[in-house]
């Protein structure tokens, strides 16, 4: 079990007094922090089709990326460790060369219809060839957390919201999704790989960027 000195960085700490709340930051860290996942938080996070994803780069700057696919996204192998697939994206390959540079990661789970949440930090490594890998067609690489510590959120400050459909460009059970419309985009054409410019040409040729965004802001990216 973590302790709240293990927990905290000095500058938490200084917040915390300066906020009269080093007694309670404490109270919070011995009843929700673990440092590991425990069996009530399992379910919950092999229930989620999405989560959000926190990365450093070797220059110490963060990003958060939304990470999307089917009902089971993650995987708790055991308490101390999860799995994630990484799926075709725009080819920017920030979190995952993040994850490569620096390792560490925070995970952060929502139901928005009940809410909940759950946060989960880590080290992070990446495969290509992971034999775990057959649980994800179409991930074009695989992604191991250690988990560091795993804690709950109070979930008053989420907004509910109703869910409406599933992504179409979750990959099928053989791996297959559809062509995304900025890969049709008539400016990155020359940028794309042979097989993503001859799909552009099967799905109808090249669009411009102005529509690109009007199918975005309509919701028909």
């Amino acid at each position: 079990m973590l302790t709240a000195d293990e927990f905290y960085t000095d500058d938490q700490r200084d917040l915390q007094a300066k906020f009269d709340s080093t007694k309670l930051a404490d109270t919070v860290v011995t009843a929700i922090v673990r440092d590991e996942i425990e069996d009530p938080q399992v379910p919950f996070i092999e229930s989620r089709d999405f989560f959000f994803l926190s990365t450093v780069s070797a220059d110490g700057e963060p990003t958060v990326s939304y990470k999307g696919g089917p009902v089971g996204i993650v995987k708790v192998l055991n308490s101390r460790e999860l799995i994630f697939p990484s799926y075709d994206g725009n080819g920017m390959f920030k979190s995952m060369g993040n994850i490569q540079s620096s390792a560490k990661v925070g995970l952060l789970f929502i139901d928005m219809e009940t809410p909940n949440r759950v946060r989960v930090q880590g080290t992070a490594t990446l495969s290509t060839d992971d034999p775990e890998m057959a649980r994800y067609p179409g991930a074009t690489m695989l992604v191991r957390v250690k988990v560091t510590s795993c804690f709950l959120n109070c979930g008053r400050y989420i907004h509910k919201h109703t869910r409406v459909s599933d992504s179409p460009y979750v990959p099928d059970a053989a791996g297959a999704q559809p062509h995304p419309s900025w890969k049709r985009i008539d400016m990155i054409q020359t940028s794309l790989p042979e097989d993503a410019r001859a799909r552009t040409e099967e799905e109808g040729g090249t669009i411009t960027f102005d529509d690109y965004v009007d199918k975005l802001m309509a919701g028909e990216s």
